[in-house]
């Protein structure tokens, strides 16, 4: 299916890694120029790099910022002041018993997963909406229906993009522009990876057996039983980018392999 995505602009956020990258490789497959974003130089050269190692001539360029503070988030927009296509996908998990969550993670989950996609929206609707087209997806969390027991503070803040962009969305009515927010369940991303590699070594167990145990667990009502991965999350992500997913607006899409125990 050509999802008519050439020639758009598309700036993903934390997009050196995992869930991501996985959206800018779709994104620029689809035909779509892409603007990788991490907080490093050398690890956004080197995600740009691999990208267009994955998708041969592909449109891709990096900008180095941090977007856990309005600076670099203002950073961001001065170098690369407009985007057909924002996808709010930078998030930050630390799994943590509640009552050890101090003040300071608080805001920093809210600051990070939050206000970065409140920020850089703010800064790049105006434009959308005078173009009379444009996309804007949060990258939430099946966490942002049913908070975890062991990171509240995660969930919380997933909670709160599935709130902004419906917001948001409501502000766009009669226009060409869409918010949606997507809802990944538990997915293989290297973050995930490490933290379960070190949770296996802790319990003496096999990586197999500290998964299985996680969805027995803390997640028995997954369906799929098995960790997502970043391209099958990445795949829903570039359809509502398209022009094709025009009526799919102020949506909250799951792709969580059936957590959320609704119909709805």
């Amino acid at each position: 299916m050509d999802l008519q995505l050439t020639g758009k602009r598309a700036l993903v956020t934390g997009s050196t890694a995992g869930i991501g990258f996985a959206i800018a490789c779709q994104l620029a497959a689809e035909g779509a120029e892409v603007v990788i974003n991490g907080r490093s130089r050398s690890g956004v050269s080197a995600a740009v790099a691999r990208l267009i190692e994955a998708v041969p001539g592909a449109r891709v360029s990096g900008v180095a910022a941090d977007l856990s503070g309005a600076t670099g988030c203002e950073a961001l927009v001065a170098a690369c002041p407009e985007v057909d296509i924002l996808v709010n996908n930078l998030g930050i998990f630390d799994p943590r018993p509640f009552e050890e969550i101090q003040d300071v993670e608080w805001f920093n989950f809210f600051e990070t997963n939050v206000m970065s996609g409140v920020r850089l929206s703010r800064a790049y609707l105006p434009a959308m909406k005078s173009r009379d087209w444009g996309r804007i997806v949060f990258i939430s969390s099946e966490s942002g229906v049913c908070p975890p027991a062991e990171m509240v503070h995660y969930g919380m803040s997933k909670s709160a993009q599935l709130s902004v962009a419906r917001g948001i969305a409501e502000t766009c009515v009669g226009s060409g522009v869409t918010v949606n927010s997507v809802l990944p369940g538990p997915t293989r991303t290297e973050g995930v990876g490490t933290f379960f590699g070190r949770l296996a070594e802790e319990q003496g167990v096999s990586l197999e057996q500290a998964e299985k145990d996680f969805f027995a667990n803390a997640r028995p009502t997954s369906i799929i039983k098995r960790f997502i991965e970043p391209a099958e999350v990445a795949n829903l992500v570039a359809y509502v980018c398209s022009p094709l997913a025009s009526a799919t607006h102020g949506a909250a899409l799951r792709v969580e392999g059936g957590v959320v125990r609704s119909m709805v």
